[in-house]
């Protein structure tokens, strides 16, 4: 029998930033950067933010293309109208 990848009720979902990985990783590649106290929250919700905009356009690609399955492609395409998107 396969696993599900679904998450199951009885498990528990963490409902909190990781803000010490953040602050860490912020720290590694911008040590001289100065974030206000809750500075590493608003980066965690760019990223969220980023990653249903991805998510959104990968499956309107998909649905072009008459595919069940969102692939690599649908991504990567997905990426790039996002990114010029926000440059222009």
């Amino acid at each position: 029998m396969a696993f599900s990848t679904t998450v199951t009720r009885r498990q528990k979902i963490k409902r909190k930033a990781p803000r010490g990985f953040l602050k860490r990783a912020l720290k590694r590649q911008k040590p001289h950067l100065r974030l206000e106290t809750n500075g590493d929250l608003l980066v965690h919700l760019n990223c969220l933010l980023f990653v249903h905009r991805l998510a959104e356009e990968s499956r309107v690609n998909a649905c072009e293309n008459k595919c069940g399955i969102i692939k690599k492609e649908h991504v990567l395409a997905a990426a790039k109208v996002i990114l010029k998107k926000s440059r222009g």
